[in-house]
């Protein structure tokens, strides 16, 4: 026993004092470790991501929306991404097409529940024909209107109707281009 006490003294430990700096070496070493977790950058990518989706909204039995896309992520915040684009269908009460909304690129921002539709927009009303093009679109489901301030063109029966910026109804049926360019004539090949 007077050995084993000569080595804990050699040390200058006694077992106490060796467990104490042990506990004291893990606080050290989770600290540590802590303040490595602190500087790591948060990530703010998707939370899930779905493939091949497909969408239904209905109101009193009747599909009112039809949303389809190769993908959609989400995120955190309740924000949404179609990275690879959608195609959205608006149905009237019968059940029968209305409008579509269609884009290579969409991001819904929840907090301001307003869609960002980039390349290749496309929006068209199936009763009178009328078709929007353009590079980038708003769509605000609350207002249930579309704008930008991008170039348009709007094929309309025979016409083409160019300019910047526009206005419009969600279901297509009325639009104001804001600051209009030209108005084309489409010949018959009748």
């Amino acid at each position: 026993m007077s050995l084993h006490k000569n080595i804990n003294s050699a040390n200058g430990l006694t077992p106490a004092g060796r467990f104490l700096f042990f506990v004291a070496a893990l606080c050290c070493i989770g600290c540590s470790d802590r303040k490595g977790l602190i500087d790591q950058k948060l990530y703010e990518g998707p939370i899930s991501s779905l493939d091949s989706v497909k969408t239904l909204l209905s109101d009193s039995a009747n599909v009112i929306l039809r949303l389809t896309a190769p993908k959609q992520n989400n995120f955190e915040e309740g924000d949404r991404e179609w990275p690879l684009g959608f195609l959205l269908q608006s149905n009237n009460s019968n059940g029968e097409a209305e409008s579509s909304f269609e884009a290579n690129y969409v991001f819904y921002d929840k907090k301001e529940d307003l869609y960002h539709a980039t390349g290749n927009v496309k929006v068209r009303n199936f009763e009178n024909g009328d078709e929007l093009n353009t590079e980038e679109l708003f769509w605000d489901p609350t207002k249930e209107e579309f704008f930008t301030e991008k170039f348009v063109t709007i094929k309309s029966d025979d016409e083409i109707h160019t300019g910047e910026g526009l206005n419009a109804t969600q279901d297509f049926s009325t639009y104001t281009i804001l600051k209009p360019s030209g108005t084309f004539l489409l010949e018959n090949s009748n």
